[in-house]
C-alpha cells in the first residue's frame, strides 16, 4: 500500500476522503461525522431492505442533529434517472439546503444513486458513504465514482464525486445473505488477478470461511475488506480520473456489463463480472498478453465460490459484442480491454492498460467459456 494512503491510526485517506475501518463503527460513527461534517443536516438514502436494519441504528449515531431518511426499492433497477430526480425533489420539499449532508447507507446501488445524488443536489453538497455489502466496501464506495444506468448500459450518466468520509463496519457483513457474500467476493477476486497474487491465493486457500452463512468471522472479514479496499485506493491514488492504471480495475467489466445489461440486470454484478473475467482472460490469451493457464485458476476459483463462468446460452455472442459498444470505455465504436497478463500484474501498461481487440477473438473467447461447462 501507497504509504500516503495512511494516516497512521489505521485509517486511510484518498483524495480528501477519510475512510474508517473497524467493527462497530455504524453505531458510532456520530463523533466521526460531526468531525468530518459539522453543522450539517443529514439525509440517509437508503433501501427497503437495508432501511429497517440499520436506519435507525445511524440516526441514533448522529443525534443531536437532524436526520431524514429517504428510501428506495432495493435493486439494480432503481439505480435510474427517475429515482434520482424522485429523491432530489424529495430533498427540495423537506427543506434540504446547502447546509445539507448526504448519508449513503446500503450497497453499492444506494452508493453510486446517493453519491449522484449528493453530486448534483445545490450544485454539489458533501456525503458520506456507509456500506453495508461486501460489493460496496471494497468497490462502490472507494474511489468517487457515482452515477445511473440508462436503457442503453450502466453508468452512463454520472460524475465523480469523493465522499468525505467512508465508514465501512465489516460487522454488516453478518446481516449480509450469501449469494451477495459471492456477489462482493467476484470483486475480490478481480483485485488479486489484477493486482495481488497473494490475495488471490488468500481467497483460494480460505473461500469456505468467507462464504459462511452469517458472514465469516470477525477476523477474516476484517482482513478481507481491509485488504480489499487497500488494494482499490492504492490503484485510485494513482490515478484519480482513469487515465491509466484505473483502467485495471475494469478488467472483467467490458463483458460483465454487457452481460448484466442483457440479463435484464437479474444477474448480479459480481456474477456477471465473474463471467467477465474468464472470458477476457481467454481474450488476453488469444492475443499473446497471457498465459492460457491465468483463465483456468480463475475458473478453479470462481467454482469454489460458486459463481458462473461462462456466458449464459441465452445471450449470443453478437449481442454480447453489441452491448459492450454502449459501454462508456468505447471509442469511437471501439472497444478497450483491460486484460490480464498473469496473476497479479495487468497487460498494456505501454498502451495506456487499454487494448483493443477484434470481434472474431471475443466470439471464440465466449465459446471457449461455454464449452468449459
Amino acid at each position: 500500500m501507497r504509504g500516503d494512503l495512511a494516516t497512521g491510526d489505521g485509517r486511510l485517506e484518498l483524495h480528501g476522503s477519510q475512510i474508517v475501518i473497524g467493527a462497530g463503527v455504524l453505531d458510532s460513527c456520530g463523533a466521526e461525522l460531526r468531525t468530518a461534517l459539522p453543522n450539517r443536516r443529514f439525509a440517509i438514502i437508503s433501501d427497503d431492505i437495508v432501511a429497517p436494519i440499520y436506519a435507525a441504528r445511524v440516526a441514533a449515531a448522529c443525534a443531536p442533529a437532524s436526520v431524514t431518511l429517504f428510501t428506495i426499492p432495493a435493486g439494480e433497477a432503481s439505480k435510474t434517472r427517475e429515482q434520482w430526480a424522485r429523491l432530489t425533489d424529495e430533498l427540495l420539499s423537506a427543506g434540504f439546503g446547502r447546509d445539507s449532508a448526504i448519508i449513503a447507507l446500503g450497497g453499492g446501488v444506494i452508493g453510486d444513486l446517493a453519491g449522484f445524488v449528493a453530486a448534483t443536489y445545490m450544485r454539489g453538497v458533501p456525503f458520506v458513504q456507509m456500506p453495508t455489502s461486501l460489493l460496496a466496501m471494497i468497490d462502490a464506495s472507494i474511489g468517487g465514482k457515482t452515477g445511473v444506468d440508462t436503457s442503453a448500459g450502466k453508468n452512463l450518466v454520472g460524475a465523480f464525486h469523493h465522499p468525505a468520509l467512508v465508514i465501512v463496519d465489516p460487522r454488516a457483513l453478518s446481516t449480509l445473505p450469501l449469494v451477495h457474500l459471492r456477489n462482493g467476493l467476484a470483486e475480490a477476486i478481480k483485485h488479486g488477478v489484477i493486482a495481488s497474487a497473494a490475495e488471490f491465493e488468500w481467497i483460494a486457500a480460505n473461500v469456505r470461511g468467507l462464504l459462511r452463512e452469517g458472514g465469516p468471522d470477525a477476523a477474516l472479514a476484517e482482513r478481507l475488506v481491509r485488504t480489499n479496499i487497500e488494494i482499490k485506493a492504492d490503484v485510485v491514488a494513482r490515478d484519480e480520473r482513469e487515465s491509466g492504471v484505473r483502467k485495471t480495475l475494469n478488467f472483467g467489466h467490458t463483458i460483465g456489463h454487457a452481460v448484466e445489461s442483457l440479463s435484464g440486470y437479474t444477474m448480479l454484478h459480481g456474477e456477471c463480472i465473474a463471467v467477465g473475467m474468464v472470458v477476457e482472460a481467454r481474450i488476453a490469451a488469444k492475443l499473446g498478453e497471457a498465459d492460457a493457464a491465468l483463465a483456468g485458476a480463475i475458473v478453479q476459483l470462481l467454482r469454489a465460490a460458486s459463481l458462473p463462468f461462462a456466458v449464459p446460452d441465452s445471450m449470443t455472442a453478437s449481442a454480447v459484442i453489441d452491448a459492450t459498444r454502449s459501454d462508456k470505455k468505447a471509442r469511437a465504436g471501439s472497444v478497450e480491454y483491460a486484460l490480464p497478463a498473469k496473476l497479479g500484474a495487468m497487460a498494456g501498461a505501454d498502451r495506456g492498460y487499454a487494448i483493443p481487440v477484434p470481434d472474431s477473438v471475443i466470439v471464440e473467447a465466449i465459446g471457449e467459456t461455454r464449452a468449459s461447462l
